[in-house]
C-alpha cells in the first residue's frame, strides 16, 4: 500500500466515543475514510450517517464486517462485546483496532488472543495515554535515563461525576478497578515492567446507588513489580472539582510528573483569591491522543507495520487487574501469577 492510499475504516459502536472517533475518522484524520457504521441504535447508525455523510450504516456488527468496501475495523462498542466482536473480524481477516479494555473476563480475552494469532489479523488496543504527548515524553525521558532508574509508580485517575448505574453494572463494564484502573495500570507495566503482585482496598464512599449494582466508586491498589519496584493506583467517581489524571515516577536520580488540571491558562486573582478553572472530563483531557492513536492504527495497517499496543498488552493488563479486583474483595494480597491464563 502507498503513504497516500487511505484506509477505508467500518467503525462499530456509535456510543459517546464511538461518535468522537466517528467524525476523527470521517473529518480530522487525513489517512482514513469513514465507508460504514454500526450500532444497535437505528437512531444512532440514521444520525451519524447523516451528520458525516458515511456511505453506509448497519443494525449489527456482521454486516459492517462483511461490507467489501471496509479495508479494517474500529471496535468501540460496549466492553463485554469486543471478544465476539473481534473473533468475527479476525475470521473476516479485516486490521482491527478495539477500545480499551480487551474484555471483562480473562477467558474471553484468551480467546480474543487465539483468534489473532490463528488468523494472523493485526490487532491494536486502544490505551490511548500512551499516545499523550505528556505520557509519551515522559517515556523517551525515562528511557534516556533522565531521572535513573525508576523506583516508584504513582498513579491517579478522579472522574468528576460517576456513570450511570447500567455503565457501571460489572456485569457489562467489569467494575471499577478494570473499567478505569485498566489505564493506569497500563501505564505500570509501560513504565515499569510486570507486576508480581497486587493488594487493594475500596469501598462506595460516595454513591449508594453505584454499590446497587455491585460497583464501587474509590479504590487504591498497590502494586510490586517483578523488578521489585513499588506503585500505587488511586481511583475515584467523585472528583468533584474536576477531571484530574496524573502519574509520577520516584526515581533514583529525579522524578518525572505527568498531568495538569487547569484547563485554561489563566488565572483569576482578586482580593477574595486566586482561582482557576479545570479539566472538565475525558474528551477535553485526552482527545488529540484519541485521535493520534487511530491515526497510528491507520498509519501501521498501511505501511505494513507493527501495532505498538498488543492483544498481549490487553491480556497482561487485564490479569492484574482482575488480580486486584480479586484482592479487593477478599482483603489479601494476590500474586499475579494466581491469575490464571
Amino acid at each position: 500500500m502507498t503513504e497516500s492510499k487511505k484506509l477505508n475504516v467500518g467503525l462499530i459502536g456509535l456510543g459517546r466515543l464511538g461518535r468522537v472517533y466517528a467524525r476523527d475518522l470521517a473529518t480530522r484524520i487525513a489517512c482514513t475514510r469513514l465507508v460504514a457504521v454500526g450500532d444497535v441504535s437505528q437512531a444512532a447508525v440514521d444520525e451519524v450517517v447523516r451528520e458525516l455523510d458515511v456511505p453506509r450504516g448497519y443494525t449489527t456488527s456482521g454486516e459492517v464486517i462483511a461490507d467489501r468496501s471496509v479495508d479494517a475495523i474500529v471496535i468501540v462498542t460496549p466492553t463485554a462485546t469486543h471478544a465476539e466482536v473481534t473473533k468475527m473480524a479476525a475470521a473476516a481477516g479485516k486490521p482491527i483496532f478495539c477500545e480499551k479494555p480487551l474484555s471483562i473476563s480473562l477467558e474471553q480475552a484468551v480467546a480474543m488472543r487465539k483468534a489473532v494469532k490463528d488468523t494472523g489479523v493485526f490487532f491494536q488496543l486502544g490505551f490511548m495515554r500512551r499516545f499523550d504527548r505528556g505520557f509519551a515524553a515522559a517515556k523517551k525521558q525515562l528511557e534516556a535515563g533522565a531521572i535513573g532508574d525508576a523506583v516508584v509508580f504513582k498513579s491517579s485517575s478522579r472522574d468528576p461525576y460517576p456513570p450511570t448505574v447500567e455503565y457501571a453494572d460489572p456485569r457489562s463494564s467489569g467494575g471499577l478497578i478494570i473499567d478505569m484502573g485498566i489505564h493506569d495500570i497500563d501505564l505500570a507495566r509501560w513504565y515499569m515492567g510486570e507486576v508480581a503482585s497486587v493488594q487493594a482496598i475500596g469501598g462506595v464512599l460516595a454513591y449508594p446507588e453505584l454499590g446497587s449494582v455491585g460497583d464501587i466508586d474509590n479504590a487504591i491498589v498497590s502494586l510490586v513489580f517483578q523488578s521489585g519496584r513499588l506503585g500505587v493506583i488511586d481511583l475515584t467517581r467523585n472528583g468533584i472539582y474536576g477531571y484530574d489524571i496524573n502519574t509520577e515516577l520516584l526515581g533514583t536520580k529525579g522524578t518525572l510528573r505527568i498531568g495538569y488540571l487547569r484547563e485554561t491558562p489563566l488565572f483569576v486573582m482578586t482580593k477574595s483569591g486566586v482561582t482557576h478553572d479545570t479539566v472538565p472530563f475525558f474528551m477535553e483531557r485526552f482527545g488529540d491522543a484519541y485521535r493520534a492513536q487511530l491515526e497510528n492504527f491507520a498509519q501501521n495497517v498501511l505501511r505494513g507495520q507493527e501495532p505498538p499496543i498488543t492483544v498481549e498488552d490487553g491480556v497482561q493488563a487485564l490479569r492484574v487487574a482482575v488480580a486486584a479486583t480479586r484482592a479487593r474483595e477478599t482483603g489479601q494480597p494476590v500474586a499475579v501469577a494466581e491469575i490464571g491464563i
